[in-house]
């Protein structure tokens, strides 16, 4: 079989690091905060910013509540309106309607990320922030988007769930708009061995707040300044977080190479809608999507070759039950997520996959498509 996502293999690669971690932990016996979480920080802010040492980073539960507390601590007017694509996981616009505030579901681009003309289109008084996700392992234009925010003097959150080591520019996603988050469920680029998360941010009193958010209200035991809630990463996670952080730039390599083989392998296949990568982009490639309007079909000779596949996003958000029958979320037209949530697939991505198994995926893919 050829796996979509491979966790055991990844592990067996760095078994006795990982196993050392493990052991460390335990024998200390501090489980929640400790030293691990706070060399984590340290080593996650560095890495994605190695110019000017001025990122910051909280670990936090797990990525939706990074999303959650990062919102809550920029206090944005009550029901003024947050600019969400519509292409992404409920997470990013979960937060949004958690924190009482509003979503307008803003189209996609060829790239998958915000497409400017419809973000530009559905700015309004009342728009509040904008909620940018780096979509599928890329950078969204987050230039671009930034000076949009400056002119309407809008709030910027980049959600980087999916864009660990993602580059706009030369430059790590997170460090651009006011406040940033990453997840670190097993499955990223950058993943724990459970649930985890982080907050991100060049604002110190801004992360700080963030942190008393995270700390019952509080950054010492029983001192509650305001009405916070529990979301900690644990010491046991970071400890494995700093483990494959050390890794994460050799894998995003190996991504990049797969996808590579991808791009040149199915170049030919004119019914084939392949990734569009911006130069600005060094791509992270969490997911490698394809649009194709026979999907079954090739679903099917994926699932005859033994292949696994993903479908990244089979509903646009603004079509789902949860958002679409909600009165007080604006009415949000999104085309091309309407019309692509039918076609897009993503195929197996991940160091894990050899130059034979991806060879294998191609030929798969091309025999439904090409004939």
């Amino acid at each position: 079989m050829v796996k979509f996502l491979d966790l055991k293999k990844q592990y067996l690669g760095i078994k006795e690091e990982i196993d050392s971690a493990i052991t460390r932990v335990i024998e200390s016996g501090a489980f929640v905060g400790g030293s691990e979480v706070c060399a984590f920080e340290e080593e996650f802010a560095q890495y994605l910013d190695d110019r000017s040492n001025a990122l910051k980073a909280l670990g936090v539960a797990n990525g939706t509540d990074a999303l959650e507390i990062a919102i809550e601590a920029l206090h944005l007017p009550k029901d003024s309106v947050v600019l969400v694509p519509a292409n992404t996981f409920a997470a990013s616009a979960e937060a949004v309607v958690r924190n009482g505030l509003k979503v307008q579901f803003v189209d996609c681009g060829e790239d998958y990320t915000l497409d400017l003309e419809d973000l530009r289109s559905k700015i309004t008084p009342q728009t509040s922030a904008i909620l940018v996700v780096h979509l599928y392992g890329q950078s969204a234009k987050i230039d671009e988007i930034l000076e949009i925010a400056r002119q309407k003097n809008l709030r910027v959150i980049e959600d980087c769930a999916q864009a660990h080591g993602a580059r706009f520019n030369g430059q790590c996603v997170g460090r651009f708009g006011d406040i940033a988050t990453f997840s670190f469920y097993p499955g990223k680029n950058l993943g724990a061995y459970g649930d985890g998360g982080a907050i991100v941010s060049c604002n110190a009193e801004l992360l700080k707040h963030c942190e008393e958010i995270a700390h019952h209200g509080g950054l010492k035991k029983y001192e509650h300044r305001i009405v916070g809630r529990n979301s900690r990463l644990d010491n046991l996670q970071a400890a494995i977080l700093r483990v494959k952080l050390r890794h994460l730039e050799s894998w995003n390599i190996r991504r990049r190479e797969v996808a590579k083989m991808y791009l040149e392998g199915l170049k030919d296949c004119e019914s084939i809608v392949l990734p569009h990568i911006k130069d600005s982009c060094l791509c992270a490639w969490h997911l490698f999507v394809i649009r194709v309007k026979n999907r079954q079909a090739v679903m099917e000779s994926l699932k005859k070759s033994d292949i696994e596949y993903g479908l990244h996003y089979p509903i646009a958000l603004p079509n789902t039950p949860a958002y679409s029958n909600v009165p007080f979320i604006a009415e949000s037209k999104c085309k091309n997520a309407s019309l692509w949530q039918d076609e897009i697939l993503s195929l197996p991505m991940g160091e894990h996959l050899s130059d034979l198994e991806v060879l294998e995926v191609i030929k798969a893919v091309k025999e439904a498509v090409c004939g």
